[in-house]
């Protein structure tokens, strides 16, 4: 009796735990119920919708990839560009986050970059070829409980949604939104000054799809194991037809700039530039943009 009685707890447990760590199915956008489409899109080889032209937050009327991969992240940017007839070649930018889908550029059709630029990249901690020693400095000064949800998506992807929904302790800070320790002097500038209406409008729409789709599959892609090292990229433009840049702030509290000074020396083919006293926010910082442009744009 006793062991029935433990059976049917244990299987009730294991029940209510896969429950927990299931996320729910996406809000897709154009679907019945779902948020309405608003931006142009793009049907792909497979058959998901692609919205290419949107404000403030990604791919929130994008169909979700629940197959997702890095080579397959890349080779939608290039059905992207070929559908919208860019030609054979075409510029690339990403930020924060953003910067994996650069890599993965740059990885799987650099035949088909005219140039690229990474402002404040996420770097991956566990890419084989940062020094150990290093990644785990830059991984410390990360807060405690940060640490504990990136080992989670790293090492058990699948635990990702329940770590980040549960309150026996404290999530990743993105997620939380609790950003005492997440943004620099210069980010807290930048966000005092911003238009607070347009931002809370924004913000709306960047979950509008579920937090699991939304945010929670980019961590996983982010910080979980990547198909191929950076690190280990070879120069794109070796007749300097095009150019690669990497713009990273000395004060960025979100990614760690030990770690990116010591990618510009393994990969010296990338133009470094680090701006003394810059936070993570560099896109909003005044003038910034039109610089970013014209390296990219404007031969040396």
């Amino acid at each position: 009796m006793f062991k029935r009685i433990a059976f049917i707890l244990l299987v009730g447990l294991l029940a209510w735990a896969y429950q927990a760590a299931r996320p729910p199915p996406p809000n897709i956008c154009g679907s019945p119920g779902g948020p309405p489409v608003t931006a142009p899109r793009i049907r792909l080889r497979d058959g998901r919708f692609l919205a290419y032209k949107e404000h403030g937050v990604p791919k929130h009327e994008s169909d979700p990839d629940t197959k997702r991969t890095a080579k397959s992240l890349a080779l939608d940017i290039e059905e992207l560009g070929d559908q919208l007839e860019l030609g054979s070649k075409f510029y690339v930018i990403g930020f924060s986050m953003g910067g994996q889908v650069i890599w993965k550029c740059l990885q799987y059709i650099p035949h088909r970059l005219a140039g690229a630029a990474l402002i404040a990249p996420v770097i991956n901690y566990w890419w084989p070829g940062l020094p150990a020693n290093l990644s785990s400095y830059a991984y410390k000064k990360q807060a405690p409980h940060d640490q504990w949800a990136l080992r989670a998506a790293h090492y058990i992807p699948w635990l990702t949604y329940w770590w980040n929904t549960q309150n026996f302790f404290p999530k990743l800070s993105v997620v939380s939104g609790k950003a005492e320790n997440m943004f620099s002097r210069q980010d807290w500038e930048i966000i005092r000054n911003a238009n607070v209406s347009g931002r809370e409008k924004h913000k709306e729409h960047v979950t509008q799809q579920g937090e699991a789709e939304s945010i929670f599959r980019d961590i996983i892609v982010g910080f979980g194991s990547w198909e191929f090292d950076p690190t280990d990229l070879k120069n794109p433009f070796v007749n300097n037809e095009g150019s690669v840049h990497l713009w990273q702030g000395d004060e960025d509290k979100l990614v760690p700039v030990e770690l990116q000074r010591y990618i510009a020396v393994k990969l010296p083919w990338i133009h470094y530039h680090e701006l003394p006293g810059g936070g993570h926010l560099l896109p909003a910082v005044d003038g910034m943009s039109e610089v970013i442009l014209k390296a990219l744009l404007i031969k040396e």
